[in-house]
């Protein structure tokens, strides 16, 4: 027994079961709500960001396994959280500390897991659980509480898998809004926006909240829509640029997201994809994505731009890939990933419009990549001075 989350022994701990589809069973203790869980497992390399993680849309659907061993020693707070609530479908952890230390917390993780209905499980060898999903690939599984093996592992066999499936309608704002909200500092909370030169209109896939924060420190003013928003209603609004944002399933199934797309490549406005956004924009150029193996989860990813030689450390979260080979001629490969060099960005050669696959705006995690926030600024002052003339 670990003795940071039982410092006064198991007595009166519930044990859980995480089951995989391959059969592989884990036994371990409950440190969330009751009941299952039943969806994708991933393992995510990050040290730290774990609040981030779970309130990350792109996770609906999957059960996370955090690599690092030590998690919810900082507890939980209001402002560290990527959407209104946690996404993530459960939680595997090898050690969660009984006791919260940091001046910011509000909330213990269990706690926090607990008041949102979310399964979890601690006391669990994740580097025995992350070689078997890096061997044999992201899969079905079950965390249950209680220990019924057997149901667990029906369960997990049950997941019909990934593909086909749309969760950006099931993450989506239900309504059409304005956000006005800048990036968090210590000691003054979150900024208000004071600039806006620009007006950005924000698909919302899936997005993350820093997303915004980190488009209106640059002077946007942002319309976040639903993703299925017409593009007739944005046209209207006459944006200065469009994003696409992240968001979680396989973007094969976002068809209404591709129409959307090519009616803006249509009209030359700057456009800017994040993730998703990435997937959707390769779609509608005629290109192709697929179904990683153990997909890209973290915050310590080597990324390569191909222009500079320069190696960016990126935050990923993602699944699927474009398979680069199946771009057009006009679309440019900027960025690769130095871990598998797959495809981690490319541009419009003949168009304002360009996309990453990880996720620049992560926090916490290395921040060099927030360059591309000011290329996408740098775009829309282009087309803004072209159509003056």
């Amino acid at each position: 027994m670990l003795p940071s989350i039982f410092p006064e022994g198991p007595t009166g701990l519930v044990p859980a079961i995480l089951a995989l589809a391959d059969g592989t069973v884990f036994r371990g203790v409950s440190i969330g709500a009751d009941g299952f869980t039943v969806a994708e497992i991933v393992f995510n390399t990050a040290m730290t960001g774990y609040q981030e993680i779970l309130t990350d849309p792109s996770y609906s659907g999957q059960i996370v396994t955090l690599t690092y061993p030590h998690i919810g020693n900082t507890g939980v707070n209001a402002e560290d959280v990527e959407s209104s609530q946690i996404h993530a479908a459960g939680l595997v952890v090898r050690d969660c500390p009984a006791r919260v230390s940091n001046f910011r917390a509000t909330q213990s993780l269990p706690d926090y897991l607990k008041s949102q209905g979310i399964v979890a499980i601690a006391d669990v060898d994740t580097r025995k659980l992350t070689r078997i999903l890096r061997e044999r690939g992201a899969q079905g599984a079950c965390i249950l509480v209680g220990d019924d093996v057997a149901r667990a592992v029906e369960l997990a066999r049950g997941f019909g898998g990934m593909e086909g499936q749309d969760l950006a309608l099931k993450v989506t704002t239900p309504k059409t809004g304005a956000w006005m909200q800048g990036t968090w500092q210590l000691g003054r909370g979150f900024r208000r926006q004071e600039v806006a030169d620009y007006h950005v209109v924000a698909y919302d896939y899936g997005i993350k909240t820093n997303i915004l924060r980190l488009l209106a420190d640059r002077g946007c003013r942002i319309t976040l829509v639903p993703a299925t928003t017409p593009v007739a209603d944005i046209l209207a609004q006459n944006p200065d640029g469009v994003f696409l944002s992240n968001g979680p399933g396989d973007p094969a199934a976002c068809q209404y997201a591709v129409d959307t797309c090519r009616a803006v490549l249509e009209r030359g406005i700057p456009l800017f994809g994040i993730c998703l956004g990435q997937q959707v924009l390769g779609l509608t150029l005629g290109g192709r994505t697929v179904k990683m193996k153990t997909g890209h989860h973290g915050a310590n990813h080597p990324v390569q731009d191909l222009a500079s030689g320069r190696v960016f450390i990126t935050s990923q979260n993602h699944g699927f890939t474009v398979d680069g080979d199946s771009l057009p001629a006009n679309a440019r490969v900027t960025h690769v990933s130095l871990f598998d060099g797959t495809l981690q960005g490319f541009e419009l050669t003949d168009k304002p419009v360009f996309c990453f696959q990880g996720h620049p705006e992560a926090s916490p995690g290395p921040h060099d990549i927030l360059v591309l926030f000011d290329k996408f600024i740098d775009l829309m002052a282009q087309h803004k001075a072209q159509s003056s003339k």
